[in-house]
């Protein structure tokens, strides 16, 4: 038996079918920008991701194997230098057609001592990241950024910055980095984030959605949605996040193009 498991070959990695692949990509703004050696690190990873994650169109939804290796790209295209570590801790895609309701309970102390005060509603999503759970996506809102990529939204990327972001195990807006960069990283972000929550709460308009000020982790996941849609904006409003970002990702597939 031992013999065996010592003699046993590793599984060869899974492949996209060119042909797939090159349809895939030219429907894919982002993917069609990408040269040719980051297009095939692309299709090892949205490879990668078919492989290990079970994708679940919901709601009557039906997707062709093209539409979920279209899915598998663009998830992975926040992973193309961080590699296939970024695929870890979950294993579903849920799809539905559209943006999707969700029902919030959180319970805060009441003024009165021993009194719990229980708040409860719903919100309508077009993505959502479980901290160790599915990332759930909209079918329709993946088009709408497909069809007009460079309007700052990217809700693909922007969940699978959350995915990311909790890899350290602390949702946070920082990523698992090398120390030194992880220092710089939270001290930049910081300043930048406490600066923007400044301006949206004077109500000053923004070039940067507003959705960003909501918390750190919210900050990252826009300012990745920007990065990948719209860098030259978030090169100007934040130069040393899109620094970071440009980094931590790799360029902007749609800055290459420019």
């Amino acid at each position: 038996m031992l013999g065996w498991f010592r003699g046993r070959r590793a599984r060869p990695d899974p492949l996209i079918e060119a042909d797939r692949w090159r349809r895939v990509a030219v429907g894919l703004p982002w993917v069609a920008a990408l040269d040719a050696e980051r297009s095939a690190r692309l299709s090892s990873l949205a490879a990668r991701f078919l492989a290990s994650k079970t994708i679940t169109p919901v709601d009557g939804l039906e997707l062709g194997d093209d539409q979920r290796c279209a899915l598998a790209a663009v998830c992975c295209l926040p992973l193309l230098e961080f590699g296939v570590e970024g695929l870890h801790g979950w294993s579903e895609l849920i799809v539905y057609p559209t943006a999707f309701r969700v029902e919030r309970r959180h319970t805060d102390a009441g003024d009165i001592a021993e009194l719990e005060v229980v708040h409860e509603g719903d919100d309508e999503l077009i993505g959502e990241a479980w901290d160790y759970g599915p990332l759930v996506l909209s079918w329709a809102d993946i088009q709408a950024d497909i069809a007009d990529p460079t309007a700052g939204f990217c809700v693909a990327a922007h969940e699978m910055a959350h995915k990311l972001d909790i890899l350290d195990g602390a949702m946070d807006g920082t990523p698992p980095l090398p120390r030194a960069w992880q220092r710089a990283w939270a001290r930049d972000f910081q300043r930048e984030y406490d600066a923007f929550v400044e301006v949206v709460d004077a109500g000053t308009d923004t070039t940067i959605d507003p959705y960003a000020a909501q918390s750190p982790e919210e900050f990252f996941a826009v300012c990745t949605e920007y990065h990948f849609g719209a860098p030259d904006v978030l090169r100007e409003a934040f130069p040393d996040v899109a620094a970071h970002l440009a980094r931590f990702y790799g360029p902007s597939p749609l800055a290459a193009a420019a």
